[in-house]
């Protein structure tokens, strides 16, 4: 069995709050072997510290929102309120004389739009017999709870990027305020019936689907924006990357990849499969095309995950924790798509 190493660092608040509570002078002596309230509070600040170092490494492979969508904290921390401009791009040039003087003006029309940072928060704490018996056994402080609090937080922000908050101000990317532009998939019959849904057609039909999706917002910006990332619901993605052309050795995804212009990646997020449905508004599966690009889109997230000094409240010691989030700042709407039904 492996043993974990000596952790000698902590936490210099968590021991002087240790050192002044009570529950640590309730340890010195007796079976836990602590000679003075000093030793215990060291000890134990000790432990946290290593529970925090272990939360703060807690990898979030559901969280796909933290993974897709550039991170930004540009926004301070301590502010309640931020402006940005939602842009649109104008203009256009033509041929010129020698001495012209009425140059027409390209230009970049952008609209104020007001954002709100709101604060998620929880804890997660220890009671006196948890640490007592973590001493008398030689055993750390139960580290899944503090990554039990982190999971808390990390969703929170994960919905709030999907689906924002309408009662706080907070926009995502299938918020219905967001100015993202929708598209229509094309349909086919199976059985009498018509869908859109991918598993129901061919390689070139899906293909025709996604460069279509390409066209229009080609079209509705004059070809200046490219969407270069498709992110599709689990199980849509699986099927694309499992699924064979007949007669060939070539997934359908790879058929995609290689004859979609402008496309650089397929992505999957659970988040968009229809019976996710506390965080997918829609009610059916959604496909996303966006560029990922920081200047067009990004999560802001003023202030990461932190935590707090540990607080003594009766027989047991808790840790507060708090993330500061803007939910989804999305400059430039049209280079973004979303199509229901996929």
């Amino acid at each position: 069995m492996k043993k974990r190493r000596k952790h000698v660092n902590y936490d210099g608040a968590d021991a002087r709050a240790l050192k002044n509570g009570n529950v640590c002078r309730a340890m010195v002596g007796g079976d836990t072997r602590f000679d003075s309230v000093e030793q215990a509070s060291v000890f134990f600040a000790r432990e946290l510290d290593f529970v925090k170092t272990k939360t703060y490494d807690v990898e979030y492979p559901e969280m796909t929102a933290l993974a897709l969508f550039p991170v930004t904290s540009e926004v301070p921390e301590g502010a309640e309120t931020f402006t940005y401009y939602s842009y649109d791009k104008t203009g256009m040039a033509r041929i010129i004389n020698n001495y012209a003087t009425d140059l027409p003006r390209a230009d970049v029309k952008g609209k104020p739009v007001t954002g709100y940072v709101k604060s998620v928060g929880d804890s997660y704490g220890y009671s006196v017999q948890e640490m007592r018996a973590s001493r008398m056994a030689g055993k750390a402080l139960d580290v899944r709870k503090g990554e039990s609090a982190r999971y808390a937080m990390d969703y929170a922000v994960n919905k709030i990027a999907w689906a924002g908050d309408r009662d706080n101000g907070l926009v995502g990317i299938l918020s219905e305020d967001n100015d993202i532009p929708k598209y229509v998939l094309s349909t086919v019959t199976v059985g009498g019936k018509e869908y859109t849904e991918f598993r129901y057609k061919n390689a070139d039909q899906i293909l025709d689907d996604i460069n279509g999706m390409q066209k229009y917002v080609s079209q509705i910006t004059k070809n200046v924006e490219k969407p270069d990332t498709l992110v599709l619901p689990s199980h849509v993605y699986i099927d694309l990357a499992t699924r064979r052309i007949p007669d060939t050795e070539t997934t359908v995804l790879k058929f995609i990849m290689e004859h979609a212009p402008y496309l650089k990646e397929v992505r999957e997020a659970n988040e968009l499969q229809a019976d996710s449905t506390d965080i997918n508004p829609t009610g059916s599966a959604v496909a996303f095309l966006f560029t990922n690009d920081e200047r067009k889109l990004s999560l802001e997230i003023p202030m990461h995950f932190y935590q707090y000094p540990l607080q003594e409240k009766g027989l047991e010691i808790e840790i507060p924790c708090e993330q500061r989030v803007a939910g989804m700042v999305i400059y430039y709407p049209l280079s973004a798509l979303i199509a229901e039904g996929v």
